[in-house]
C-alpha cells in the first residue's frame, strides 16, 4: 500500500511546530469582551441573596448575569450521543451551589482587570449546608446533594437521588455464588482507583460571536463540536439550527473536552450583548472547576480451580461522580464492559454497582473510561491469584485469555473477529527479561528491583450507538476536499483519514485537503471520544472514496467513448484498457465542474457498526524499590499493543507512548485531593504533580499486528487502550520487590515505607 501502513508526519505537524495561528485563543476577535466567573466558596450552600450593583457600576463592566437572568432548563454537559444517559441535573446558573468553584455569576467586560475588579465588588449570602465529602458515605447520607424536583432523565439508569444514587447497574451471566463456592481457589480485595486531573496544556476556552444572520457562532476547543451545538440549544432554549459551533486545533483533551465547559457562558453573554466574548479557564479553574477521572472503590473476587482456569469474575463498584452526573452510567457500565470478557474460561461472570453524587468537582469523561479503573482492580486480583496457585502471571493469562473466534459471556453470541494479546504477551515477557527478572532481584543493600505485568482490552467506538459520516468531493483543479466532523486533538486523525482516501483513490496525499470540526459544513460525526475515530470515520472515509472512485471511473468512460468496466485509473488518470485513450485526473474536474458537464463528482458515506471490536495491551514494568525511604523508581516499561493493522505507524507508537506515561503518572504521582471542607487541595502543578522525563525510565512500544475484518484495513483502535496497563502492573512490581501490596492509587513513598515498617 502507499498511503497506509506509513509513518507519514502529520499534515498540521509544522505549522503548529511554528506557532501558526491555529487554537481557539488565535481566533478570537480582540475587541471580545473577557469573561470572567464568581465561583462558590463552599462546598454546598443556597444563595440567599446576591447583590450585583457595585460590580455593575465599575466602567467597562458589559454585564453581570446570575441565576436570575438565565433560562431555568436542566441539561447535562455530557458530550454523549442523543438521547445522553446522562441525568439532566444542572442550569447554566443555580441558587444552589454543590462544590467549591460551582459557578455563582458571569462577568463580561473590556478587558480582564475589569473584570476581576468587578468580581470581587460583588456580595453573596450563603446559608452553608452540611457536604457530602466521602463517597462511601453518599448513599443514605443526611443531605441530599440534588434535591431538586425537576431533575429529570432519558433513560431508567437507576437514579435514586434522595440517596445520592446517580446510577445504579448489574449485568451478570450464570451463577457467581455457585461457581465461586465450587471453585477451589478464590481470592477477594478491594482496590480505590483514585480521580486523575487531565492536565491538557491547553485549558478549556470558548470564543463566541454573532454572524450578519444573527446565529450564534461558537469557537471552541472541544472534542465534541455537534454535541456542544446540541447542548447550548438545550440550556439556552434557542434552536439548533441557529447555532454553529467551530472547532480549531486543539492543545490535548484527553476525554476533559468530551465535556462541555466555558462554552454556555460565553454564548449567553453574546446572546444578551450582541457582542463577541471570550472565556480562558485559567489552570487553576481548568483543575478544580471541570472535570475528573471517577474516583472509585472496586471489590473484586475471582475464583479458579487447581488447574488455574479462571472460573469466576465478580466486581461491585462504587463510583464517585461529584456534584453533577456527567458520565456516570456509561463509565459505571464501562468498568465491566471492557474487564469480564478479557478472561473467556469463565463460568460465570458480574458486575454491580452505583455511582453516586457528592459535594466535589463533577467527574466525566477520561481516558479508558472506567476500563482504567476496571483493569486496575482486576488485574491486581489476578496476579494475586496466579500466587495463590503457584502460577506464573504470564502463563495464568495464556491459559485464560479469549482467542479468535471465540465469543464472551456477555458478548451476546458475536464472536472475537481478531486478536494477538498471547503474542503480545509472548513478546513483552521476552522483551523484559523476565525469565531472569521475575519476581525480584537485590541490587545492593538497600535497593531491590520486580517485575510485574499486565493486560487490559478497550473497545472500538460504541456498539450500536456510534456513528460517524464522511463527504469527498473531487474539485475544480482536480484535487480532493476531505469534509469530516471528526475531531482531531493532537492525535493525528486528520492525517490517518488522508491517507485511507488516499488509498483508496490511487492519488498522492498531498492531493487531499481536510476541511474538519465545523457543525455547519461537516457531516455528523459524534466526535474524537470511546476510541471510535479510527474505527467508525476510517471506514465511513473509505465507503465514500470508493463511491467516488467509481463516479470518476463512470464519468471518465464517458469521456472516452467506453462503459466502465473498459477503463482503469491510474498515474492520476483514466485509462482504457486497450490503450487506446487516456484522461487526467485534473481534465475530469475540469470538464465536468467548469465545462459541459454540470456536475461535482462527490460522495458521502455513514458508517455505525454493531460490534466493538476490542484491541489489547501486554504491560511489563520494572520497577526499583528503595527500602530505606520507599522511593518507587520505574526503570523500564514495555507495552506491547495489538490494535489490528497500524495506519500509521509512528502515530499509533506516539499514541501508546503518551498513554503509556498518563498511566505511569496515575500509578506513581497523581491523585486529586480534597480538604475536610471540600476545597481542591491540587488545584495547580505545585500541587498536582505528573510524571515528568526523568519519572517515566524506560518506555518501549512494540506492536503484534492482528487483522480486524470489520475495520479500516483491518485497523482496531489505539487511543485509550494504552492507559490501562500501567496501574496494575507497577503496583505488582513493587508488591514482587518488597512485598508491599497498595490497594490505594498512587504507589507513593509514604504508603511502601510505612508498609515496610509494618513487616519488621
Amino acid at each position: 500500500m502507499r498511503n497506509v501502513g506509513h509513518s507519514i508526519p502529520k499534515i498540521d505537524g509544522m505549522s503548529i511546530a511554528m506557532g501558526k495561528p491555529a487554537y481557539t485563543e488565535d481566533l478570537a476577535m480582540p475587541q471580545a469582551l473577557v469573561l470572567k466567573i464568581l465561583r462558590s466558596p463552599h462546598a454546598f450552600a443556597k444563595i440567599i441573596s446576591i447583590d450585583t450593583s457595585k460590580a455593575e457600576l465599575v466602567e467597562g463592566v458589559e454585564c453581570i448575569l446570575t441565576y436570575k437572568d438565565v433560562p431555568k432548563e436542566r441539561f447535562t454537559l455530557a458530550g454523549q450521543s442523543y438521547p445522553e444517559p446522562s441525568p439532566y441535573d444542572r442550569l447554566i446558573l443555580e441558587n444552589v451551589v454543590r462544590y467549591v468553584g460551582d459557578e455563582v455569576a458571569i462577568i463580561a467586560a473590556v478587558d480582564e482587570k475589569t473584570a476581576l475588579k468587578a468580581m470581587k465588588l460583588i456580595n453573596v449570602n450563603y446559608e452553608v449546608l452540611e457536604p457530602v465529602l466521602d463517597f462511601e458515605k453518599a448513599i443514605g447520607h443526611s443531605s441530599v446533594v440534588h434535591f431538586e424536583e425537576d431533575l429529570s432523565c432519558n433513560f431508567d439508569i437507576g437514579l435514586h437521588k434522595e440517596k445520592n444514587i446517580v446510577s445504579s447497574h448489574e449485568q451478570a451471566v450464570g451463577d457467581v455464588e455457585k461457581v465461586l463456592e465450587d471453585c477451589e481457589f478464590v481470592v477477594e480485595d478491594v482496590y480505590y482507583p483514585q480521580a486523575q486531573a487531565h492536565a491538557m496544556m491547553e485549558t478549556y476556552r470558548s470564543f463566541t460571536y454573532q454572524d450578519h444572520m444573527g446565529r450564534l457562532v461558537v469557537v471552541s476547543s472541544t472534542q465534541v463540536p455537534f454535541h456542544i451545538k446540541r447542548q447550548l440549544a438545550r440550556a439556552l432554549q434557542i434552536p439548533a439550527t441557529k447555532i454553529r459551533v467551530i472547532k480549531p486545533r486543539i492543545g490535548g483533551g484527553f476525554g476533559g473536552k468530551q465535556t462541555g465547559a466555558g462554552d454556555v457562558f460565553a454564548a449567553l453573554v453574546t446572546l444578551r450583548t450582541g457582542k463577541p466574548a471570550m472565556i480562558i479557564y485559567d489552570r487553576q479553574e481548568t483543575f478544580s472547576c471541570t472535570t475528573s477521572r471517577h474516583a472509585m472503590r472496586i471489590n473484586v473476587r475471582l475464583g479458579a480451580d487447581a488447574d488455574g482456569f479462571i472460573r469466576a469474575i465478580d466486581l461491585e463498584v462504587l463510583s464517585d461522580t461529584g456534584a453533577y452526573g456527567e458520565h456516570a452510567s456509561t463509565v459505571l457500565s464501562c468498568v465491566g464492559e471492557y474487564t469480564l470478557p478479557l478472561y473467556n474460561k469463565t463460568k460465570a461472570v458480574r458486575i454491580r454497582g452505583n455511582a453516586v453524587y457528592t459535594n466535589k468537582m463533577p467527574a466525566g469523561a477520561f481516558r479508558g473510561y472506567g476500563a482504567t479503573q476496571g483493569t486496575f482492580a482486576l488485574e491486581s486480583a489476578v496476579n494475586k491469584l496466579a500466587e495463590r496457585l503457584a502460577i506464573d502471571p504470564t502463563e495464568i493469562r495464556l491459559k485464560n485469555i479469549s482467542q479468535k473466534g471465540e465469543t464472551f459471556l456477555t458478548g451476546h453470541g458475536v464472536q472475537l473477529g481478531s486478536t494477538a494479546l498471547d503474542r503480545c504477551i509472548k513478546k513483552g515477557r521476552e522483551m523484559v527479561g523476565w525469565e531472569e527478572k521475575f519476581p525480584r532481584q537485590r541490587m545492593s543493600g538497600t535497593k531491590i528491583r520486580g517485575v510485574g505485568m499486565a493486560i487490559t482490552m478497550q473497545g472500538s467506538g460504541i456498539a450500536n450507538i456510534g456513528t460517524a459520516s464522511a463527504e469527498i468531493r473531487l474539485t475544480d483543479d482536480g484535487n480532493f476536499a476531505l469534509l469530516i466532523g471528526a475531531t482531531d486533538m493532537g492525535t493525528g486523525c486528520d492525517t490517518i483519514l488522508s491517507q485511507m482516501a488516499a488509498e483508496v483513490l490511487e492519488v498522492p496525499l498531498d492531493k487531499i485537503y481536510v476541511s474538519a470540526g465545523d457543525t455547519d459544513t461537516s457531516p455528523f460525526d459524534p466526535g474524537s471520544y470511546a476510541s471510535s475515530t479510527t474505527y467508525l470515520a476510517g471506514t465511513a472515509v473509505i465507503k465514500a472514496a470508493e463511491e467516488l472512485k467509481g463516479k470518476i471511473l463512470a464519468q471518465g468512460a464517458k469521456f472516452l467513448g467506453v462503459s466502465k468496466e473498459n477503463v482503469i485509473f491510474e498515474e492520476l488518470s483514466v485509462h482504457r484498457i486497450d490503450g487506446k485513450g487516456e484522461i487526467s485526473l485534473a481534465k475530469i474536474a475540469e470538464q465536468t465542474i467548469l465545462g459541459m458537464g454540470n456536475l461535482q463528482l462527490a460522495a458521502m458515506a455513514t458508517h455505525g457498526s454493531q460490534i466493538s471490536p476490542p484491541p489489547y495491551v501486554a504491560g511489563f514494568a520494572e520497577v526499583e524499590v528503595d527500602v530505606e525511604t520507599g522511593k518507587v523508581d520505574l526503570i523500564d516499561y514495555v507495552a506491547v499493543v495489538d490494535c489490528g493493522t497500524m495506519i500509521n505507524p509512528n502515530l499509533a507508537r506516539i499514541q501508546a507512548e503518551g498513554g503509556i506515561v498518563q498511566g505511569i503518572g496515575m500509578a506513581l504521582f497523581e491523585e486529586v485531593r480534597y480538604s475536610n471542607l471540600g476545597k481542591m487541595e491540587t488545584n495547580t502543578f505545585m500541587q498536582y504533580k505528573i510524571p515528568c522525563r526523568q519519572d517515566v525510565g524506560n518506555v518501549r512500544i512494540a506492536f503484534e499486528e492482528s487483522y480486524e475484518p470489520s475495520g479500516p484495513f483491518g485497523a482496531k483502535s489505539i487511543g485509550e487502550v494504552v492507559a490501562n496497563t500501567p496501574s496494575p502492573a507497577i503496583v505488582n512490581a513493587v508488591y514482587n520487590a518488597v512485598g508491599v501490596q497498595v490497594h490505594h492509587l498512587p504507589v507513593t513513598p509514604e504508603k511502601v515505607f510505612l508498609d515496610l515498617q509494618k513487616q519488621r
